[in-house]
């Protein structure tokens, strides 16, 4: 039955994305991998059944299947945080392994019916060094790319530390449940004998996707796509800053901060900065690494901390509370501020407006 619900959702779902207009990469690569999926659950929906010996011609499609799932993991991680190869011809080697595997099973796909069958129902008689092949090249590659999109994350999350003053709205909780549920299936393959319990995995995997994929409007709405602010253009990300320059910059932006208190602005980015001092924003991320050794996201919400510390010394603020005053500094949110005041003071706002009470 599980089975049954999860083809189900896999379709409901495609139908979603295909009726979805102005797609995203992101959406694009999603609705392929849903197809392959809820076409490799069928197959094996089948066999189990033993239906699909009535339909031999689809004897041996779902073989190399497993080959993808990693690959298209990896390229909606890569689309939806903007890290992929800007040289599109490169994504065509990710797929060797499936079309050399295709390209093997050509004899077998034109061997008559009956043959086909006693194949399957003699364990894959005479093909089984590639099954073997097959099967451990398919676990190879899925913990392969299950690790690689794990570094993307990795990766993006410190891209957007140098773009945002606030990253709250960023969520990657998502990515890294879907990253760590394939993983899981794969760890399922390995020490699991039998499919069963394998396409059961991947029965709530699509379940998974279903609920946060609905609930992630991003996904579907692309109201937000890290292609477009977190990208670094090769010329400028290697180009060097003179010292002089740098520390020009530098106290510029430090002038800046300080009279026009922008730091204010919840959704203050490198780009806002940049675009006021008229110089690159790699290039201000540059400087700010340099000259104060920290990010842009540390370097902003230090700056919010230390007002926030001025307004609740002030005996005029007392009648406001503390989240009140942390939005005023620019916080715009109840976790983000209580996370990097204990990061940058060692202790929590309440624990910190008691011992300046109490001295």
């Amino acid at each position: 039955m599980i089975f049954l619900a999860g083809i189900t959702i896999a379709i409901f779902l495609e139908f979603l994305l295909l009726s979805k207009k102005d797609k995203t990469n992101p959406d694009k690569v999603l609705t392929i991998w849903m197809f392959l999926i809820a076409v490799h659950m069928f197959l094996y929906y089948m066999e189990l059944r033993g239906i699909a010996y009535e339909y031999p011609f689809l004897l041996g499609i779902a073989l190399p299947l497993p080959l993808l799932q990693g690959v298209f993991l990896y390229f909606y991680v890569g689309s939806m945080t903007g890290l992929l190869p800007p040289e599109k011809w490169i994504s065509g080697f990710h797929f060797l392994p499936t079309m050399i595997s295709y390209l093997y099973l050509i004899p077998f796909f034109r061997r008559a019916a009956e043959e086909k069958i006693w194949v399957y129902q003699n364990d894959g008689a005479g093909y089984e060094t590639f099954i073997t092949v097959l099967n451990y090249s398919a676990m190879l590659l899925g913990i392969i790319y299950v690790l690689w999109s794990l570094v993307l994350l990795r990766r993006y999350k410190r891209k957007i530390l140098e773009r945002f003053s606030d990253i709250g709205q960023i969520n990657l909780r998502w990515l890294m449940l879907l990253t760590t549920g394939m993983g899981l299936i794969w760890l399922i393959v390995i020490f699991e004998e039998g499919n069963d319990l394998t396409f059961m995995g991947v029965s709530v995997f699509v379940f998974l996707i279903a609920f946060f994929g609905i609930r992630q409007t991003r996904i579907f709405e692309a109201k937000y796509r890290p292609d477009n602010t977190v990208k670094i253009q090769e010329k400028y990300a290697k180009s060097g800053l003179r010292d002089g320059t740098s520390l020009k910059i530098y106290n510029r932006l430090i002038h800046l901060m300080r009279s026009e208190q922008l730091y204010k602005n919840g959704e203050l980015s490198v780009g806002d900065l940049a675009e006021k001092l008229e110089v690159h924003p790699n290039h201000l991320s540059q400087v700010i690494n340099q000259q104060e050794g920290r990010n842009f996201y540390d370097f902003v919400n230090n700056y919010r901390v230390e007002e926030f510390k001025n307004l609740i010394s002030d005996p005029k603020n007392q009648h406001l509370t503390l989240l009140s005053l942390a939005y005023e500094c620019g916080f715009n949110s109840k976790s983000a501020f209580n996370r990097y005041f204990k990061k940058a003071t060692g202790q929590t706002p309440s624990e910190y407006f008691v011992s300046i009470s109490s001295n």
